[in-house]
Order: structure tokens, then sequence, then C-alpha cells
């Protein structure tokens, strides 16, 4: 992995080089994972911070060769699956919808799917320390990945995120090939407001 800021990347402001180091790419290498990386990248979504400590997220993941991957790979749509089925890992990325409160009564966990925005976020930047990309699309047929992982009642999925090592753009279909590259942010001032809105 290159340690290089990705052209186009520049903060406005002073901040840790992970985070407009981290991207999204298209093109994985045919390196496999071990368990053990992947073990690495769940570990680092353990930690990620919930509300009152409730970890509502749950990943389904499954290796590049295995019957779970080619499931998951199926259940993409658009061109996802033209990539994804390239990269090392994919995960399945759901929440459980609900939390036992204090009196032990299931009630709805209003922030399950906040929660497990950062358990991805945290395997994301894992992925980068372990010189690896992850790739999370929301591109993809809700009943046949529901299916394809034996998704529980009460548990709602949010993405699949593709892993391992990247490749070269000359690796991607003609119309993938124009688009890898990192993109930019809105700036601060776009999506915060001192005070109110």
């Amino acid at each position: 992995m290159s340690l290089d800021q990705p052209a186009g990347r520049k903060p406005d402001h002073p901040v840790a080089p992970q985070f407009p180091n981290r991207w999204s790419p298209r093109a994985f290498t045919e390196r496999a994972l071990t368990e053990a990386e992947v073990m690495s990248l769940l570990e680092a979504a353990r930690w990620a911070p919930s509300a009152s400590n409730h970890q509502p997220w749950r990943l389904v993941w499954a290796r590049r060769g295995e019957a779970g991957f080619a499931a998951i790979r199926d259940a993409l749509i658009g061109n996802n699956p033209l990539w994804a089925g390239k990269a090392a890992v994919l995960f399945a990325v759901a929440s459980k919808d609900t939390v036992l409160n204090r009196e032990g009564v299931e009630v709805a966990n209003r922030t399950s799917a906040f929660d497990t925005g950062a358990a991805w976020m945290s395997l994301a930047l894992q992925a980068q320390v372990m010189g690896l990309f992850a790739h999370a699309m929301g591109g993809f047929d809700k009943d046949k990945l529901a299916a394809a992982v034996a998704l529980p009642s009460g548990h709602t999925l949010h993405c699949v995120v593709a892993a391992g090592e990247q490749g070269a753009a000359e690796t991607l279909p003609e119309p993938l090939r124009e688009r890898e590259t990192p993109s930019n942010r809105k700036p601060v001032s776009d999506v915060a407001v001192h005070g109110r809105f």
C-alpha cells in the first residue's frame, strides 16, 4: 500500500492522514486473506462505539472461493458483482433492530443503524492499517441477500463490504476504470453549522 495521500484529497483542516487516505477502490488483486486477517478486521469492528454498549452490528463473512462468498456476491446488483466478486472477502453487514431495556422488555433500538455505521468505519480503517482496502456498497437485492445469509427476523441489512488488496484499475471493465480514483469531499461548511440549522 502506498502511504502517499491520494490525488485530489487535501483536507481543509488538520486531520490524521488515515481519514483522507481511506477510499473505496473497486479493483482487487488475486491475493487471498487468511482467516487471521479477516479476524483482525472483525476485531476492529467489535471495538466500535455504540449507544449503551449494545453493539447491534452483525456481520456475515466469507472468503473468495467459498459457497458463502458466491451467495453474497450473487445477491449484488448492477456492476457490483463484476468487481466485488474479485475481492478477497465479502461481509454482509446488518444490525439487530431491538434491544432489551432496563425492565427486560425488547424495544426498538433507534441507534442500531448509526452504531453499525461506526463498526463498518472501524473495519475500513483497520483494513487500511493492514495495507488493504474495503468498499461498502448498498447495491444488493434485499430479499436475495437475506436468504443468502439466513438473516434472522428482527434484523436489517445495511450494506455489503468487499475487502482485499488493491489491484490495478486496468483489471476493471472499461466503464469502471475511469471511476477508480478517490473522490473528494464537500467542505465542512456544507455539512456542519455552528449552533443551529
